[in-house]
């Protein structure tokens, strides 16, 4: 004879049953929400029932966080046994197992049922992975989050090192939603970095290529961050022309003689190194091509004429907005002319020392209006490069000045730039 009988369907209508290990041992030292967690959930695993975590939640009156909270309790007391796993709609799921307490507590170790072996897809390394991911972004991963994640290793193919070096990666720029990691790691995997080994590498270049940007731009005077364009302009520098930071930063340098400093400037210096390097037949474009003497006369006559035509420039904006400055001028200029007729003429030193006494009188009301009217006192002088030989190469004893090298270095590029 076979005896059965009909389940009722509705899950009012059914018992469900707590161990008294768990009544006696676990409950009293329980929080109160964790308790109503684990009882509801305990009563669904019962009866083979399914409910997400979010409709528990609504159901309790609890959070997604304080859900998350409470099933940690009580993996960590060893009363579930959590593994993640896709569902029947494809989407990455969480499984909760409840264990046995009376097995747990009572049965000698020997007689434990051995371990499954876990994989990327069962509890070790996932585990491993969120535990590592909620330590380093400091918070608990909500069952989205985890769903996420379980996305990018099951459907997307992500190593979990790869996921873990992206979450490293998000924190240290201070980015810790799952949104950014999600792009760090889909970025990655788009540029066919698909191990730990070649993400570090990667890392390393970037890193480096940052590290030149940011000392480019300080050359050129600029606070900001390199534009796209920018930056290709610069990959270019080193990966195609093959110059080094040094030379990039020398023709850098070349900017202090413009009005505005620009990428296009320096990337002409470089393009016609590189040219003037192919004509002669020179493999290492670091090396300087070097100017002859004719050229190097013609840019320090350049540079003189330059400094003169400044001055006469500073001059007549002064005349125009100080008018006492001209007639100064002009009054310091007749009295010069009388001091030389007075010393070729042999007159007495009377006179020479009361022209002097005016030039004097004169040079010093002319100091004092400028600066009220906040100039430097030699604003209208010649400014040479090099007050040394003023701009001629030679010092006043005949020897080749110092600034020559430099010179030579700049009038490298004004050649070019001048034709």
């Amino acid at each position: 004879m076979i005896f059965s009988s009909r389940k009722p369907r509705d899950i009012y209508l059914l018992d469900s049953h707590l161990e008294n290990v768990f009544i006696n041992e676990f409950l009293p030292a329980a929080p109160g929400d964790y308790v109503k967690v684990y009882v509801y959930g305990r009563m669904y695993a019962e009866h083979h029932l399914e409910i997400t975590d979010q409709m528990m939640a609504e159901q309790l009156g609890l959070t997604s966080e304080q859900m998350e909270d409470a099933w940690n309790y009580w993996e960590q007391l060893g009363a579930v046994k959590r593994s993640y796993a896709t569902g029947p709609d494809g989407k990455a799921d969480g499984k909760v197992e409840f264990l046995s307490m009376k097995e747990m507590m009572y049965v000698p170790e020997s007689e434990e049922e051995p371990e499954e072996e876990e994989n990327v897809l069962g509890n070790r390394q996932v585990r491993e992975l969120f535990d590592e991911t909620e330590q380093i972004l400091g918070r608990t991963l909500s069952s989205k989050e985890l769903g996420d994640i379980l996305s990018w290793i099951q459907e997307d193919h992500i190593p979990t090192e790869v996921i873990q070096e992206a979450v490293r990666y998000s924190q240290e720029r201070g980015k810790n939603s799952i949104r950014y990691i999600s792009s760090v790691v889909h970025g990655w995997a788009a540029e066919g970095l698909n191990t730990l080994e070649k993400v570090r590498q990667h890392q390393e270049e970037a890193d480096q290529r940052h590290y030149q940007q940011k000392r480019i731009m300080k050359a050129l005077g600029f606070t900001r961050n390199v534009t796209e364009e920018e930056a290709r302009m610069i990959d270019s520098w080193f990966d195609e022309m093959g110059y080094s930071m040094d030379k990039v930063l020398e023709a850098c340098r070349k900017t202090t003689g413009i009005s505005s400093p620009n990428f296009n400037y320096v990337n002409q210096v470089l393009l016609n190194w590189k040219n003037e390097a192919d004509r002669r037949g020179v493999a290492d474009v670091n090396r300087s091509a070097g100017v002859s003497q004719a050229t190097l006369n013609k840019y320090y006559d350049f540079l003189r004429r330059k400094a003169e035509d400044d001055a006469e420039e500073r001059t007549r904006e002064i005349y125009r907005k100080i008018p006492r400055i001209q007639e100064i001028d002009e009054a310091v200029q007749k009295l010069g002319a009388e001091l030389s007729k007075i010393i070729l003429t042999g007159h007495d030193a009377g006179q020479n020392q009361e022209v002097r006494a005016k030039m004097d009188r004169l040079a010093e009301e002319r100091a004092v209006i400028l600066t009220e009217h906040d100039f430097e006192m030699d604003y209208t002088d010649v400014h040479y490069k090099c007050d040394k030989c003023g701009d001629t190469g030679i010092t006043d004893v005949g020897e080749r000045c110092t600034c020559v090298p430099e010179r030579m270095a700049e009038a490298e590029v004004w050649a070019h730039t001048a034709k």
